[in-house]
């Protein structure tokens, strides 16, 4: 089967399933408490797919060119029996890879299970070492002590662990170096990324970015780095590798380095609408075509077909265009 490009020729090779809605956390870059308060409406539980569900989803899939498969959220760990989807995923002819992005608080309650299950590896999203700051960043007053405990436990069980902080300027720039000094003693690969314009509740100001460069600039004051070629077509950070080989750190640099012209990734909803781009407004429905028990071949050629006509490079295209976005605890970061 010859496999699908779009029309900027690029192909599909990598699906992020957000499998809920829902975050135990608050981060103002993603979830801002104004807006995802007490009484929030958050998906009921028979709009989201199923696992069978998804997993039918990504046996139609691998045909077309995926191979990697990340889970997200919202909070993937509140989605109950997660660690059964990964053993379904890992049990799929073809599925290279599967990751989890969490924000580390539940992680050590589950990374046993989640590495028996057939889980490649995991990212844990931690802004912040200072516990203020961080408990302030992540709006519910959560320890950071929390996450570090899940990303011991992680490797404990032999989860390979990546971390990524967002840096806002304003907000933990601060943070740039104390992360660096502890994910290098830790055994840990870091990845800063930049403050994006995300969803529409944010409030995102361009000045609040920091951007790559100058977060290379503060890293190269103390750690000697040594640039890497990307491993693959569509690696969305580039890396530096410490120079006496002890981890590498990462920039996605989304806002001054746009990379869309490399994407191959498509998003699904936990309310089964994929997305061809992370800045998308809306989604095409699929969980109405799983639902309908359509020939897994006509799914293939619905996901074939919308991702041929998909043009999307948003970030190379910022300030020049305004559109509305989808939240990304919604579709999934």
């Amino acid at each position: 089967m010859e496999l699908p490009m779009d029309l900027l020729g690029r192909g599909l090779r990598d699906l992020r399933i957000s499998v809920t809605d829902r975050c135990n956390f608050r981060c103002r870059y993603c979830m801002p408490v104004e807006v995802f308060g007490h009484g929030h409406a958050f998906m009921p539980r028979e709009e989201l797919l199923t696992f069978e569900e998804i997993v039918t989803l990504v046996g139609t899939l691998i045909p077309l060119g995926i191979g990697k498969i990340r889970l997200t959220g919202g909070e993937p760990l509140l989605r109950r029996g997660l660690e059964d989807l990964v053993a379904m995923l890992a049990a799929i002819d073809g599925v290279e890879d599967i990751a989890v992005t969490t924000n580390g608080v539940l992680l050590a309650h589950h990374a046993e299970a989640l590495a028996l299950a057939g889980l490649s590896r995991v990212t844990v999203s931690l802004d912040a070492l200072d516990p203020e700051i961080f408990a302030r960043m992540n709006g519910v007053g959560a320890k950071v002590e929390r996450v570090l405990a899940g990303i011991s436990s992680a490797h404990a069980f032999g989860l390979p662990v990546k971390v990524n902080a967002v840096i806002q300027r304003g907000v933990n720039e601060g943070e740039i170096l104390p992360l660096a000094r502890w994910a290098k003693s830790a055994g840990v690969d870091l990845r800063y990324i930049e403050y994006m314009d995300v969803g529409e509740t944010n409030g995102w100001k361009v000045d609040e970015v920091v951007s790559g460069d100058e977060i290379l600039s503060i890293l190269a004051a103390e750690f000697p780095l040594v640039s890497r070629d990307p491993a693959y077509r569509g690696e969305v950070a580039a890396h530096w590798s410490h120079d006496d080989g002890a981890g590498e750190i990462g920039l996605i640099r989304s806002v001054t380095k746009p990379f869309c012209s490399d994407c191959q990734r498509l998003r699904l909803s936990a309310d089964g609408k994929i997305f061809t781009c992370l800045f998308a407004a809306e989604g095409h429905d699929l969980r109405g075509v799983l639902r309908s028990g359509m020939n897994p071949e006509i799914l293939a050629e619905t996901v074939r077909s919308i991702w041929q006509v998909r043009a999307d490079r948003y970030s190379e295209e910022r300030g020049r265009v305004e559109r509305p976005k989808a939240e990304m605890s919604y579709l999934g970061g």
